[in-house]
């Protein structure tokens, strides 16, 4: 990492999300930069685009995960919840104890892949109630919360809201809008979800609307930060578009371009 910032010296911040299972590159992700954020969905539970890939075919084969690919691409969510069902019955395994084992693993890799200073909130597929046994002392977790990098204020949002997909970290609408409101006015609003714009929550290989915020759309809108910088959409219709004063970014699906977004003043 760079120094410390100081003086008129230029600040250079590195904005990571998705890293999903990426341990290799998120290991090189600071290099150069003053900071790296990171906006959460830290696990693989399963790679729509490779289908070995994750805690899924680990447990279960390629096959059974192209076929849930395939339900879920098609939003035949409830035909998927059923085939899940029927693969765990047949393992006769704790599926809450095998899922944990697994997450712990990925980020006993990941946390110490982070390099410091390193500002992190959650995705949708995490496990927030396991981050404090592995986020080190050069990694600042933050959620409904705000920090000072280089003399912009910096404002963090982790999770999602509820969908049909029941991921490990959704919330309600009430309690996202609550925590973009504590987050108030800042330079630069970091969440993992995008605000709730057509062209920004639609996947063009999943092929469906993801949920995006109505409560942080309204926040752009109405406290004009110089960015707002999202994930979770891994390949949207459109990356970067502006909401009034606000330049939104989706910063990239980083477990497959292994490149960090650069933010730099």
């Amino acid at each position: 990492m760079a120094p410390t910032p100081g003086g008129n010296r230029r600040t250079r911040v590195h904005v990571v999300s998705d890293v999903h299972g990426n341990v290799r590159d998120l290991a090189r992700a600071g290099d150069g930069a003053d900071a790296l954020v990171c906006l959460g969905d830290l696990v693989l539970f399963l790679d729509y685009a490779d289908h070995s890939r994750g805690i899924f075919p680990d447990l279960f084969g390629r096959e059974n995960a192209s076929r849930l690919v395939e339900l879920r691409t098609a939003r035949r969510f409830e035909e998927a919840r059923a085939f899940g069902a029927a693969l765990w019955a047949g393992v006769g395994t704790d599926r809450a104890a095998a899922i944990e084992r697994a997450v712990r693993r990925q980020y006993a890799e990941l946390f110490t892949a982070f390099p410091t200073p390193t500002y992190a909130t959650y995705g949708n597929v995490d496990m927030p109630m396991l981050w404090p046994e592995y986020a080190g002392p050069g990694t600042r977790v933050l959620d409904g919360e705000r920090v000072e990098i280089g003399g912009w204020t910096f404002g963090f949002v982790g999770g999602g809201l509820r969908t049909p997909m029941r991921t490990p970290y959704e919330i309600s609408d009430e309690e996202y809008a609550a925590k973009i409101e504590a987050v108030g006015e800042v330079d630069v609003l970091c969440t993992h979800i995008p605000p709730e714009v057509p062209e920004l929550v639609y996947d063009t290989v999943a092929r469906r609307f993801e949920r995006g915020s109505r409560a942080l759309l309204e926040a752009i809108r109405r406290t004009r930060p110089r960015y707002s910088l999202f994930g979770h959409v891994h390949q949207p219709l459109v990356r970067r578009m502006r909401i009034g004063a606000t330049e939104c970014v989706n910063v990239g699906h980083f477990a497959g371009s292994g490149r960090p977004w650069v933010l730099e003043w």
